[in-house]
């Protein structure tokens, strides 16, 4: 044994020689063209290069930052969608697309230097222990959260942590300016993808999602759930402005509409494999009507679904064509917890047409195509609809559908006037929010007592309030036509204070009551019904 034992240690000791030389040879900056092991490999080449700046370059590099440059660099060479994310988004981008995060459950707003609430996030972990709107959070155990060197990033951490630990806040509520103090232990939140559900009318539902995320299929189905107790016959399914997500997920959203066996998709990647994704018994909202909203910001899972269910000549597609995204990525870790979204395959409808728009010219190329169907006019008529007719496929029931460049809806209805647009724009982009915010913070207790349903039928925004907003938007050098938009903009005033009082579900049933591509579908929900009374009343006679 002995022998044998002697024979072996000389032989470990000599190949970890070898590979100390081997990395030793890699990692010197004076070795010979002719060095052994030596390749011209292109990953060889960036590894020497980044060892080089590392190493000898005159002035101190943050090499990091040129990696991540040179990431960039690469997939820009690429298509549109292949992304990288850095290692300080990534926690962010996880929370978002796994649907939930951990922390104590507030919305807040920057007040000077202090953190105030806007909402506290329902049966979450500080609104069961009685944080309300407009309570200022002064500290989190031993840290003072107000102060106007304190970043928001630094505030977020503070109040984020390991589900189950427990942090002791000081709050000073409103308007009592009473300070107590609570212990909040931190739970899982939810970011909602399924934005709002409610009745449309007697059987008629309607559920958004914003995004297709770990989450979204189980929001869905309690959404829907709750419709059908409701008495929903009928769904609108809304993926206005709706980015996409996970395949899978939007598979799964899929197969409730389609009987068991129907094509969802299938994808094929460059060695030309296909994956075929059909649909399955499971499906809850089979052979009823389904109407589903896209426009031009509608994308790829968004387009899925619509893509399936009009090939598989289930439903109606609802309002503009969509943005055109028909490849498929899988993220891939780096090693340094930064990743990469690569794109793996492409993805074709069941009649067989990609509606990916092509990116050949490049990426400006790409996203100026998208903002020409402002300047074609097509958001105004869909006969400005340029299509090719070697995209043309036919549905099993002979219905006309095209590739390339979106999915082009069964129905279309045009985009707002630009006043129009200007409103829902300053909506998207906080203005309503904050304004409302900060009418609430002179007087909270006027809304304290007043019942949802009462605010919902009865509550509404008066002369004083909008020409406050006016002056707000004025002083923040909005320019447009304020009181030719009176009514609208009264509208969003008490949306977004339906959302900050109520919840968002309420702000979005709020909104929708004079929303054109609903009131398009109640037309043709109207017209359905007529129909078929009119078809009983014949089969009758």
């Amino acid at each position: 044994m002995k022998k044998k034992y002697s024979y072996i240690l000389p032989t470990l000791l000599a190949l970890a020689v070898a590979i100390g030389i081997f990395i030793g040879g890699k990692l010197h900056f004076n070795d010979s063209p002719e060095k052994l092991f030596s390749t011209n490999s292109k990953k060889d080449k960036l590894n020497r290069l980044i060892d080089y700046i590392d190493y000898e370059y005159v002035d101190d590099i943050d090499t990091d930052s040129i990696v991540d440059v040179t990431v960039n660099n690469i997939l820009g060479k690429l298509d549109p969608h292949s992304v990288y994310i850095p290692k300080s988004e990534m926690e962010a981008v996880a929370e978002n697309m796994k649907g939930d995060f951990v922390g104590i459950g507030i919305q807040f707003k920057r007040v000077k230097d202090t953190i105030t609430v806007v909402r506290a996030i329902k049966d979450g972990p500080s609104d069961v222990n009685g944080i309300k709107a407009g309570d200022k959070i002064l500290m989190a155990d031993k840290d003072t959260l107000f102060g106007k060197q304190i970043l928001n990033s630094e505030l977020i951490a503070k109040l984020k942590g390991e589900r189950g630990t427990r942090v002791r806040l000081k709050v000073l509520k409103k308007p009592e300016n009473e300070v107590f103090f609570v212990n909040v232990t931190r739970g899982v939140v939810p970011i909602r993808s399924v934005e709002a559900n409610f009745m449309l009318s007697s059987d008629l539902g309607y559920i958004k999602i914003n995004r297709f995320a770990e989450s979204t299929f189980d929001e869905f189905k309690k959404a829907l759930n709750r419709l059908q107790r409701k008495g929903a016959q009928k769904l609108v399914l809304d993926l206005r402005d709706n980015p996409g997500g996970y395949l899978g997920i939007a598979e799964k959203l899929a197969d409730e509409f389609l009987k068991e066996g129907k094509l969802i998709l299938y994808t094929k990647n460059k060695k030309g494999r296909i994956n075929k994704a059909f649909a399955t018994k499971k499906g809850s909202f089979e052979d009823k009507e389904v109407y589903v909203l896209i426009n031009e910001r509608s994308a790829s899972a968004s387009e899925i679904i619509a893509g399936a269910l009009q090939d598989n000549d289930i439903g109606t597609i609802v309002g503009r064509r969509s943005f055109g995204k028909g490849l498929v990525q899988r993220e891939m870790d780096l090693g340094d917890g930064s990743a990469v979204r690569l794109t793996v395959s492409r993805y074709y409808t069941p009649t067989g047409r990609s509606i990916q728009k092509s990116y050949d010219k490049g990426h400006k190329d790409y996203y100026q195509k998208f903002m020409e169907r402002y300047n074609s006019g097509e958001l105004v008529s869909v006969d400005s609809i340029k299509v090719a007719d070697s995209l043309k496929f036919k549905t099993p029931k002979g219905k006309i559908v095209y590739g390339g460049g979106g999915i082009i809806p069964d129905v279309f209805v045009p985009i707002g006037t630009l006043e129009e647009e200007r409103v829902e724009s300053l909506d998207n982009r906080g203005y309503f929010s904050d304004f409302v915010f900060r009418f609430l913070e002179r007087d909270r207790t006027r809304f304290a007592n007043y019942p949802k349903n009462e605010f919902m039928n009865d509550y509404k925004v008066d002369d004083i309030i909008f020409e406050r907003f006016v002056d707000y938007a004025l002083s923040l050098n909005v320019k447009m036509d304020f009181y030719g938009q009176d009514e609208k903009i009264k509208r969003y005033l008490k949306a977004n204070i339906a959302e900050q009082m109520y919840s968002p579900n309420l702000a979005a049933e709020i909104k929708s009551s004079e929303d054109k591509m609903l009131r398009k579908i109640l037309e043709l929900n109207n017209e359905t019904l007529e129909i078929q009374e009119a078809d009983l009343i014949e089969s009758q006679n």
